[in-house]
């Protein structure tokens, strides 16, 4: 019989989030549904984006460093015409093209899109969890308080049009680790002199994982056995399963 903290289970779960829940909620819960004793997540996903969420049980947990240090991808939406606060949907508006703003041409977005490919330099958000003097970002966001950031070197992969109307676009990117997605479609948006923010996000890779072999929290509780969906430790691939013997606990 489990007890109470759990059992000791190893193994990945890839969970593919829905819009609504913070990354540390969908972990807890996934932790809870196939009873392991210890998890933790390799990467946070923003409560409204969607998507791939690698979650490590037990000894798995000891990838997480090289999970933080791995590439992702993602279909990222932009809408254009407004700027937000905090680059996505969930912020106020702190710049608006008018009325009269009838959207973008798509040469005029291929064009924008060109300069973000390859190494770039970006400004972290003031709405990150990256600390200051002990305290987050979003923390002095939320005061109204805008703080110095120094730019930070990039990597754009590959950033892609996969489908275009004036006023919003479907992208795909793939980037290196410390890339904020939401400050690409600022950038963007400042480049076409429009203003852009995110109005969807979804992630699709994390380092080796694809979001195609990932289950969502309803279908991970509905199965007869959730313990099935979990990736073995001898079926990651060679570098990672590595890690699980080698390396010590980072979570």
């Amino acid at each position: 019989m489990a007890s109470r903290r759990g059992q000791l289970l190893d193994g990945v779960q890839l969970l593919d989030k829905t819009e609504g829940l913070s990354s540390n909620h969908a972990l807890q819960r996934a932790k809870r549904i196939v009873d392991a004793r210890k998890a933790g997540h390799t990467g946070t996903l923003d409560p409204f984006a969607t998507g791939l969420l690698v979650c490590c049980m037990g000894r798995a947990t000891k990838i997480s460093g090289r999970m933080l240090e791995a590439d992702k991808a993602y279909e990222a939406t932009l809408r254009f015409g407004q700027e937000t606060d905090s680059g996505d949907l969930t912020g106020h508006v702190v710049h608006d093209a008018g009325a009269d703003f009838k959207g973008v041409s798509e040469a005029a977005l291929e064009e924008a899109l060109r300069p973000f490919r390859g190494d770039i330099e970006q400004i972290p958000p003031m709405y990150s969890a990256l600390k200051r003097e002990g305290r987050p970002l979003y923390e002095y966001a939320r005061q109204g308080i805008e703080l110095e950031r120094p730019a930070r070197q990039v990597t754009i992969h590959a950033l892609d049009l996969l489908h275009f109307s004036p006023m919003e676009a479907r992208v795909t990117v793939h980037c290196s680790k410390g890339t904020y997605i939401r400050t690409l479609a600022q950038d963007i948006g400042r480049l076409l002199g429009c203003g852009a923010h995110l109005s969807a996000l979804r992630r699709t890779e994390v380092g080796p994982f694809r979001l195609s072999d990932a289950i969502t929290l309803d279908a991970l509780e509905a199965m007869a056995d959730p313990r099935a969906a979990l990736i073995p430790l001898q079926d990651l691939p060679a570098e990672l399963a590595r890690d699980t013997t080698t390396l010590g606990n980072q979570i």
